[in-house]
């Protein structure tokens, strides 16, 4: 890669200790940004470090549960202290499993959506307070195609992902005065550890075969490379949108 968008840029990352956090996080490093990674596992957090240090300008990483408001407060305190300004956050951080709307308890209810929904307002709102300050930056909020359309047994994922879809429009029209672009990405079926752990082979094969027109299920990668689109330039005049990153899913 040749591109080299980001140098002098910081952009933060949640959910950075694997899969497409982990992905995002090394495009980015590899087009010059200074990191600033967040993860609540701080063992996958540390092999992330050790898999980019060698292409970041710079990493701070700070282990931090995105679900509660305190840390990411004190998270984002330690950010700016070291590097003095946010220039990209995307907020990345989401849970998911497979439960039947009639067996979730309040307890899994709640878990899914004080990480994928509360986590994320926390995270932008505490971001969108420094970017104010500054007049500008770019807020990227990891939605999902389950944002979008409904899928079986994910209701608990659906509406908190929903939720976010909503939450970005609404910062995009009130931050817009303040220099500041939000948008969401919406992937389809993404093939990461959290993925893996819920679905085998058998399924992921039929489900291809299915429902993507492209014939395949996508990498961190092609999401990562999404999100560095809508941080650079190419992107300026886009904010409230939510890009759908499916391989072709959603147009059946």
């Amino acid at each position: 890669m040749t591109m080299r968008r980001f140098e002098g840029k910081v952009v933060l990352v949640t959910g950075a200790g694997r899969g497409i956090g982990r992905a995002v996080a090394e495009r980015f490093a590899r087009e010059g940004a200074a990191l600033a990674l967040v993860s609540n596992d701080e063992s996958n957090l540390t092999e992330t470090v050790k898999e980019l240090e060698a292409v970041a300008a710079d990493i701070l990483a700070v282990t931090a549960d995105v679900s509660d408001n305190g840390q990411v407060r004190d998270a984002v305190e330690q950010i700016v202290r070291r590097f003095g300004r946010v220039d990209i956050l995307v907020n990345n951080a989401g849970i998911a499993w497979e439960e039947s709307v009639l067996d979730i308890t309040p307890e899994n209810w709640r878990r899914i959506i004080d990480v994928n929904l509360n986590g994320m307002f926390w995270v932008a709102q505490e971001i969108a307070k420094v970017m104010v300050r500054q007049r500008e930056g770019v807020i990227l909020n990891m939605a999902s195609t389950n944002g979008l359309v409904g899928e079986a047994k994910y209701a608990h994922y659906n509406a908190s992902k929903g939720g976010v879809v909503l939450l970005t429009k609404t910062m995009a029209i009130e931050l817009g005065a303040s220099g500041i672009r939000v948008n969401a990405v919406c992937p389809g079926y993404i093939q990461t550890p959290m993925s893996e752990a819920i679905d085998d082979t058998e399924f992921v094969d039929q489900y291809v075969r299915d429902k993507i027109p492209l014939g395949r299920t996508g990498k961190p990668n092609d999401v990562a490379g999404v999100f560095a689109f809508l941080a650079s330039e190419d992107a300026a005049f886009v904010t409230g949108e939510c890009l759908v990153v499916d391989g072709g899913q959603l147009a059946f």
